[in-house]
């Protein structure tokens, strides 16, 4: 029972701050609604579970042994980021520009998170196609699902840390948490060596990925203006990240 407990808080505490998957997730539930929201965040928590299968059978350690591989990794996520990003961008100002109109008319909102409405994004390239952009509620969870799946960094954690949970020792669960880790080591270290630890990993990504599009739907039915913000804060971030990404890989290929 503890360690399962443990396992949610070690779950939530890697999926709650800030990043690409948590920019996708809003964009996509204050645009299209909860449910689209919550199916890009089971995108990115699908590919959490294909990299732990992988590692466990060793089929993804070659990430780590190369590192050309692992820069080619790197800058198709950045690649990918930025495309997301744009496509954020067009889709709040899409959303922006609806709200005002209707505003102007003295009608309701008629696409937001209120009502599940969904936006056009660009289209007409391979890349479009292959991520079905334009289709509803499960765009999300594809655009998600690639971008974890190209994020060699995500990989790495299962062929280390994740795989290591199903073995006996400790593990310092908030240590890992992104950004602040250091400050919070030791304050909760977890007995792995246990099932419930790894269930209780992915029960803590579930609890996000179902209340953070459910807190986002509720705040945007209240403001009229705050879907357009955080879809722009969305792209924001996922160009932030690409940008990082790329960099990072041209670093590793000896371009910079």
């Amino acid at each position: 029972m503890v360690s399962g407990l443990a396992g949610v808080v070690f779950g939530l505490a890697l999926a709650a701050p800030p990043g690409p998957m948590n920019a996708v997730i809003a964009e996509e539930s204050v645009l299209r609604g909860w449910r689209s929201g919550f199916l890009a965040g089971l995108g990115a928590m699908t590919a959490d579970a294909v990299f732990f299968v992988l590692a466990l059978l060793g089929a993804v350690t070659a990430v780590e042994r190369l590192p050309l591989l692992r820069a080619a990794m790197v800058a198709g996520g950045g690649v990918l980021m930025l495309y997301f990003a744009y496509g954020a961008a067009v889709d709040a100002a899409g959303d922006a520009f609806h709200a005002d109109d209707t505003a102007a008319d003295g009608a309701g909102p008629t696409r937001s998170a209120a009502d599940g409405g969904a936006t056009d994004a660009p289209g007409g390239s391979l890349v479009a196609d292959l991520l079905g952009r334009g289709s509803g509620d499960s765009q999300g969870f594809r655009k998600a699902l690639v971008l974890a799946l190209t994020n060699p960094y995500q990989i790495v954690f299962w062929l280390t840390v994740g795989v290591g949970l199903l073995r006996p020792g400790e593990i310092d669960a908030l240590g890992y948490t992104p950004y602040v880790g250091d400050r919070l080591a030791g304050l909760l270290v977890v007995q792995t060596g246990s099932p419930a630890v790894l269930l209780g990993l992915f029960g803590g990504i579930v609890v996000w990925i179902v209340g953070f599009p459910a807190a986002l739907v509720g705040v945007g039915r209240r403001v009229d203006r705050f879907a357009p913000a955080v879809a722009y804060a969305s792209a924001v971030v996922l160009l932030g990240f690409g940008v990082l990404f790329l960099v990072d890989a041209a670093g590793t290929l000896g371009l910079v």
